[in-house]
């Protein structure tokens, strides 16, 4: 089962306060349990969203609004990409997790979609474009 992990922003990373020593060495060291245990696929922390961009889509249209967007809470300072046997195994490995901020801060888990969740919308012309695309940026 393949997971987005997602760090949600808190008032600090959205105002840039960078990672002690001693958290950076604790991720870091958590990060190479994760690679040891063929778990992690992927991650990276984000800039604020200050640096970002949102595009709205409406219709045909399309606004850019550029950063800081409001609701620190709904926003994410991090991710990985996991590879888990299922949400019972992630949701074991975030609580191994340090906390990834000074105080309180939540992680969030959601499961990808797969091919086979599409159910009869997914022709196997699509599959198999899908499948091109996926053998093409894995090879990244």
């Amino acid at each position: 089962m393949r997971v987005m992990v997602l760090v949600k922003a808190t008032e600090q990373s959205e105002a840039g306060e960078m990672p002690s020593t001693e958290l950076l060495d604790a991720m870091t060291r958590y990060n190479e349990e994760l690679v040891k245990a063929g778990i992690m696929a992927g991650g990276d922390g984000l800039k604020p969203s200050s640096f970002g961009k949102r595009v709205t889509f409406d219709g045909a249209s399309r606004t850019v609004t550029d950063g800081p967007f409001a609701e620190t809470r709904e926003l994410i300072a991090g991710y990985w990409l996991w590879n888990v046997k299922d949400m019972t195994e992630a949701v074991e490995w975030v609580k191994r997790c340090p906390n990834p901020m000074p105080g309180k801060s939540d992680i969030e888990i959601r499961p990808f979609f797969e091919m086979e969740d599409f159910g009869e919308n997914l022709t196997p012309e699509i599959a198999e474009r899908e499948a091109r695309l996926r053998e093409q940026t894995e090879g990244r």
